[in-house]
């Protein structure tokens, strides 16, 4: 528990100012998590007060590395190998091999927005190269996220049991080694398959040139957010799809009260927004 206090007042300037710059909102009944995430920051920086960092934050030209932080800190990287299997399944053996049948040329481009340590992006790699895509046709995986922190694991590879809690060893046996029996080293053939960026999901500039996607997975990310800020999203990825475009989010969010850009399909079991 934060031992410095967040009055409502504050809470609402600094929660109004991190919805306008990342997306994620704070209820009422959120602001000792905020101040919890936070108070380090605001330590760290000499301030004994939360409204003395929101001066900061919202008036000084040169805090491009405490906003890094304070992404850093609001982000919520829950995530493993394998969750919500369906939707990559049906990425890679229905969506992928049937866009390479009608290419000649142009590869199969996927972006997993929102990627936290890497865990889904590297699933979608395996499951593809299980499925023989990699050896049908280009196919290009781009993964991002605003978390600096959790790009860096993913750049690594380098993952824990909890990371594996829905595989079975056969696949952690197929695809990692490890030295120590605790920490697993994925395999350099899938690794190099997926290249990381650093995209904050706010950023308008930044969206508007992730341009001619095939596929875009962008799970667990829109529950944090306001309906405004998933539909500013959401235009964008419309906008980055080629036609027909996938647009995958997680079974627990809901696009169909957000937009009319995209058209509810099944594909293999596994529900998708098409283009």
């Amino acid at each position: 528990m934060a031992t410095l206090y967040l009055n409502d007042s504050t809470f609402a300037l600094l929660r109004d100012l991190i919805h306008h710059r990342t997306g994620s909102y704070y209820e009422d009944n959120k602001k000792e998590l905020l101040a919890d995430k936070l108070e380090a920051l605001v330590t760290e920086r000499g301030f004994d007060s939360f409204l003395d960092y929101y001066y900061l934050l919202k008036y000084d030209d040169s805090t491009l590395a405490d906003w890094q932080r304070v992404q850093n800190a609001i982000s919520v990287n829950e995530t493993y190998f394998g969750r919500e299997y369906d939707q990559i399944q049906a990425t890679a053996q229905v969506i992928v091999p049937q866009l390479q049948r009608e290419r000649i040329i142009l590869p199969v481009r996927i972006w997993h927005a929102a990627c936290s340590s890497g865990e889904e992006p590297y699933t979608m790699a395996m499951a593809l190269n299980d499925a023989g895509c990699f050896a049908n046709g280009a196919v290009e995986i781009i993964a991002s996220d605003v978390d600096t922190e959790a790009l860096a694991q993913a750049r690594a590879a380098v993952y824990r049991d909890r990371s594996f809690r829905v595989m079975t060893p056969e696949f952690k046996s197929k695809y990692f080694t490890t030295s120590d029996g605790t920490h697993y080293r994925l395999n350099e053939d899938i690794r190099r398959r997926v290249r990381f960026e650093h995209i904050n999901l706010m950023d308008s500039m930044a969206l508007s040139q992730m341009r001619n996607f095939d596929i875009i997975f962008c799970r667990n990310v829109f529950i944090y957010f306001t309906t405004d800020g998933i539909k500013k999203v959401v235009e964008h990825f419309h906008r980055g799809l080629n036609q027909p475009g996938y647009l995958f989010v997680a079974a627990s969010e809901s696009l169909l009260r957000v937009t009319t850009l995209f058209e509810l399909s099944e594909v293999a079991g596994a529900f998708t927004y098409k283009k």
